[in-house]
């Protein structure tokens, strides 16, 4: 029998978490990317249980929970340390399902890669889509070097600023400036031990989180006008703006090579799309719904577009009413995930002294009257589970060994 192809134009996390996915559903996938290899831009992805959960459907949870090294406890922080809310790792485990797992996006990017054909990936190879087709008609075609290709499936999974999204949606747009930047930075573990937190300032935060590695992957964000960068180097801004912090934030920028530092703009699309697909092209990850990483989904979303592509594209379905069904599962979640970001990224804006001091006051009331302030953040959020068949050993999904097939309607129970 003939496979279906697909190609999808983008190789980071959600394009090739949505390969895989495919390929295990039947289709003969490509994944092209311009660059000239799959060594990602970026430092650290957290992924909360509903990530780890969709990666159980290609069989690579287990392995992403046995990289999770945050123990005891956390939580939010001011700078000059004081406790705003605390939290711990068990309690997250306990009400999500799952540890919160942080890890480099390389290893994660390795891992995925790894469960595809290595003629899948053609690095090198800048595409377009040229025609998107039509769902019961004539097929989806892209530019590339080599000539154009045609194809059964199209899926855009090219970043924030999408090439493929602007041609599905030209009158759309797109992603705006967030109000605020982003630094991130890996160094090695301090020799005095700390507990893994953030801490919000007046229009800026800090995080310090480990790694299983033994490294740190530290960041931290603040107001300041888009394209804006230091007159020497990222390094000394970040001593400028966090040097007096609490420990060990001093201790963490110090470590760092001064041209290692990370720093990027921060883009999110609050005013949503009309639907992730057009004809036979599909939108995933931050082509679809870039967001603010205040609620560090943006990886996450993007694993679970995966996941879900692939359920409603399963052998023998019709592909018009396949990619009908994802946008309508997908894209009110989505919307309501960055709306949620992007307010959270307000309270991380506030300036004022007076607002600020409301801000932490309430968040400091607020955990002591009830514990786990930070966890009820991630309510309908973490708890996600995919729609369709997970092989997830010794979590509170299925039993070692068993499938569990979760359906919408449980979904939808499990964030009421």
């Amino acid at each position: 029998m003939h496979a279906p192809r697909a190609v999808v134009i983008g190789s980071g996390i959600g394009g090739l978490t949505t390969a895989v996915a495919l390929h295990r559903s039947g289709w003969q996938v490509t994944v092209v990317e311009r660059a000239a290899s799959l060594e990602p831009v970026g430092a650290g992805i957290s992924l909360a249980p509903n990530a780890q959960r969709a990666l159980d459907v290609i069989g690579l949870g287990d392995e992403i929970r046995s990289l999770a090294a945050w123990q005891g406890e956390g939580g939010m922080r001011s700078p000059d340390g004081r406790w705003l809310a605390r939290t711990d790792s068990t309690a997250a485990a306990e009400r999500f399902g799952g540890p919160l797992v942080l890890l480099h996006r390389a290893v994660l990017v390795d891992r995925v890669a790894a469960a595809l054909p290595a003629s899948a990936i053609r690095t090198g190879c800048p595409a377009r889509l040229v025609d998107p087709g039509t769902a019961g008609g004539r097929p989806a075609v892209i530019g590339t070097p080599d000539g154009p290709v045609e194809a059964e499936l199209v899926i855009g999974a090219d970043g924030i600023h999408s090439a493929v999204r602007d041609v599905l949606f030209p009158d759309h747009p797109g992603p705006s400036y967030a109000g605020f930047t982003t630094w991130r930075v890996l160094v090695p573990a301090p020799a005095e031990p700390f507990a893994p937190h953030e801490t919000w300032g007046r229009g800026a935060l800090w995080g310090t989180q480990p790694l299983k590695d033994g490294r740190i992957y530290a960041y931290g964000a603040a107001v300041a006008p888009a394209g804006a960068r230091a007159a020497d180097d990222e390094r000394a801004e970040l001593l400028r703006r966090f040097g007096d912090w609490h420990r060990p934030i001093p201790g963490i920028i110090e470590a760092a090579e001064p041209g290692s530092v990370l720093r990027n703009d921060v883009h999110q699309m609050t005013d949503p799309l009309p639907a992730f697909h057009r004809g036979r092209a599909v939108l995933v990850g931050d082509a679809a719904h870039a967001m603010a990483p205040t609620l560090g989904q943006g990886g996450n979303q993007a694993i679970e577009d995966a996941v879900v592509l692939a359920h409603h594209l399963a052998p023998g379905t019709d592909l018009g009413a396949g990619l009908a069904a994802y946008t309508a599962d997908r894209l009110p979640r989505t919307t309501a995930v960055v709306r949620k970001a992007a307010r959270v990224s307000r309270l991380m804006r506030l300036s004022g002294p007076v607002s600020v001091a409301v801000r932490d006051f309430t968040m400091s009331t607020a955990s002591r009257l009830g514990p786990g302030l930070v966890l009820r953040t991630f309510d309908g959020i973490a708890d996600w589970r995919p729609p369709q068949h997970t092989y997830a050993a010794g979590t509170n999904d299925a039993p070692v060994g068993q499938t569990r097939w979760t359906t919408t309607d449980e979904n939808r129970d499990a964030r009421r």
